[in-house]
């Protein structure tokens, strides 16, 4: 491979560049202090197609207007760009490819920055990125799925006058030190391929989607600025406490005040300084959706500066949302707020048609909704990050995350010293983003990892050793699929995470063995490790409108069969050792071509259209009930009638 790359590729790529985090990573928000202009659009577009994949730097694209450099194309931001055309080239394309797009500033942006800074943060962008301003390497990231920002205001000096050039390069090139991992493939026999001719492997069952996914921003602060806010909520007795830290980058003096509000705007409670605690008399706790009347229930979280620079006064003002609830982990519960808490919820992709994983607020909306009717009360974000305006939600009507990282197809090449290196700063990456947020429960650091290997055990003891020391207010797991004798990382989790496809993958179309197996696989499990267990996958294959009966694999029949003997053993279990059960898939996404794939994976019970299979009826008749019996407070009734299901107050109950 050495020999084929040239030196941006191989300096980039799974090196360990990637700095040491400083500093807070605020989702930008419009204040009084603060202003926001979004970038997202139609962007000038150029995949690098020279056979080493280095025109682009050879010749400094960054230095002048993309389009003076060739034939570029319009590609919407954010958005996957496979997708958009009908170049199939492209759909598959491995390696760099540019973005460009020219703003104006308001004048007042540029002409003082003595008291002002003017910040670029791209949401996220898979997998590799440099980023350029006015031809000017600004900053560096490697890792898709996660936010990355940078003060530009040194760049900016003597630009009024003229539009700001932002130019970014991306590159998806997966290798043995990046997260996930994968490996690039050259073909080298002439009679077969072309010359150069490469291809990437990857070991997920999820298409490689590239390019800027999530929204690209520029936002002000004041130079002396809010930085970061820790909050950590805790429960005594009657009272809420929330406990809350603020950094401040600028200057050394100043003053902080923070208030906490109601959602009505009302004062509940003040203070001064920097760090402290502010208490809540009978708060309004944050409670899972169908755990409560008023699921979600967030305060604000004011926090206001003032700073003395040469005379000069400077404000910043940022507003936190803020859940106030405790989450505790014993050997056979999971508690939230006290009170045992049953994951009754699904798995995700961000995975639409066209757009790919661009990030769709119609789409977000919509899922939403089906989360909702489902009656799901969680969902882990398999196998990355989900955008923070996913996140934004989950707070809001009180969906419960399990927060998990891009740490997918770790196998036996990836557990070398530069993959753990680049695996904890990717954690602190994470914690940093979604530290403050009361959806997220529990951290998963992995999926399907060859936790099996004897490497695995150090590897896995020191990226959660390393999570606990960033958050030591939530558990952490990684969800395994390995045996459980022989589990390398199993002893370093706070709960037990199971994958299993009885009857799929193992006894593909024996129906009849499913409940003997799980049971197995519960008993072994706890017996070993006296930890709660969740089922953190399970499901089938279904093509919408095939029907066989008796039931063969692929038909709606079949995903139905599965469902009702998995559901069955968990009746029986989640009365002593099983906290939960996630399906897979919450929709059908998309996947590598392969000859076991359809056009895709077909395991939701959601089309990738987001219309119900047999499936989804099944399931939302089970999380209601699940609702009923295990989640829902005194106060709340849930009914059933003619197919439909809603929620009333015992005291406006109707007859």
């Amino acid at each position: 491979m050495r020999g084929q790359w040239t030196y941006w590729t191989l300096l980039l790529l799974g090196t360990g560049l990637t700095n040491a985090l400083s500093g807070g990573m605020l989702y930008p928000k419009e204040t009084p202090t603060r202003e926001l202009k979004e970038l997202n659009g139609i962007w000038s577009f150029r995949a690098d197609k020279s056979p080493q994949r280095d025109e682009g730097f050879q010749q400094q694209w960054y230095k002048r207007p993309l389009r003076e450099s060739g034939p570029v194309l319009d590609m919407p931001v954010p958005a996957s760009y496979n997708d958009i055309t009908q170049d199939i080239g492209l759909r598959e394309f491995i390696g760099w490819v540019w973005y460009e797009k020219e703003v104006w500033l308001p004048s007042r942006w540029v002409e003082d920055f003595a008291t002002k800074r003017v910040v670029l943060r791209v949401g996220s962008a898979h997998y590799f990125s440099v980023v350029w301003v006015n031809g000017v390497q600004v900053t560096q990231h490697e890792g898709g799925h996660l936010p990355f920002e940078v003060n530009i205001s040194s760049v900016l000096k003597g630009s009024m006058g003229a539009p700001c050039r932002i130019t970014i390069a991306v590159n998806n090139t997966l290798t043995v030190n990046t997260l996930p991992p994968g490996t690039i493939q050259f073909m080298t026999d002439p009679t077969r391929y072309p010359k150069g001719y490469f291809v990437q492997d990857i070991q997920f069952d999820f298409f490689n989607y590239a390019g800027i996914h999530r929204p690209v921003l520029l936002y002000t602060t004041p130079s002396v600025y809010i930085d970061d806010i820790t909050i950590i909520t805790d429960i005594s007795e009657n009272t809420g406490l929330v406990n809350y830290e603020v950094s401040v980058v600028g200057s050394e003096y100043y003053s902080v005040t923070v208030t906490l509000h109601s959602q009505d705007g009302q004062e509940i409670a003040t203070s001064l300084g920097a760090v402290g605690q502010l208490k809540v008399a009978n708060p309004s706790l944050w409670w899972p959706y169908l755990m409560n009347e008023n699921p979600g229930y967030l305060y604000s979280f004011e926090v206001k500066i003032k700073a003395n620079t040469d005379g000069d006064i400077l404000e910043d003002l940022y507003f936190l949302p803020v859940g106030i609830r405790k989450v505790h982990v014993s050997k056979q519960q999971f508690l939230i707020n006290g009170k045992p808490f049953y994951f009754h919820g699904v798995n995700k992709h961000e995975d639409y048609d066209i757009r790919g994983k661009g990030l769709d607020w119609s789409m977000i909306v919509k899922d939403f909704n089906l989360l909702k009717w489902l009656g799901a009360n969680s969902f882990r974000t398999s196998h990355y990050p989900y955008a923070e305006e996913i996140m934004d939600l989950c707070d809001k009507y009180g969906i419960v995350v399990i927060d998990e990282c891009p740490g997918v197809g770790i196998k036996d090449p990836n557990f070398g010293n530069k993959s753990l290196q680049h695996h904890l700063v990717v954690m602190e990456e994470l914690v940093r983003r979604d530290k403050n947020r009361p959806s997220v429960v529990m951290w998963s650091v992995a999926n399907e990892p060859a936790s099996e290997l004897p490497e695995a055990g150090y590897y896995f003891k020191t990226v959660i050793a390393h999570t606990r020391q960033l958050d030591s207010t939530r558990p952490v797991t990684y969800v395994s699929n390995a045996n459980f004798e022989r589990d390398q990382g199993a002893p370093y989790v706070d709960v037990i995470c199971v994958n299993s496809y009885f009857s799929w993958y193992h006894d593909a179309g024996h129906l009849e063995v499913i409940q003997l197996q799980l049971y197995n696989q519960f008993d072994n499990w706890y017996n070993k490790y006296e930890k709660p267990i969740i089922q953190s996958e399970y499901g089938a294959d279904t093509i919408p409108g095939f029907h066989n009966d008796p039931p063969l694999m692929f038909t709606e029949e079949y995903q139905a069969m599965v469902l009702k003997h998995y559901h069955s053993v968990l009746d029986e279990k989640r009365k002593k050792c099983v906290i939960g059960e996630l399906i897979w898939n919450f929709a059908d996404f998309m996947t590598t071509q392969t000859v076991t794939r359809v056009v895709g994976n077909k395991k939701g019970i959601f089309t990738r259209q987001r219309q119900p299979k047999s499936s989804a009826f099944i399931l939302r008749d089970r999380y209601w009930k699940l609702a009923n019996s295990t989640g829902s407070s005194d106060s709340m009734w849930w009914n059933y009638a003619s197919q439909d299901l809603y929620c009333i107050k015992r005291d406006q109950c109707i007859v």
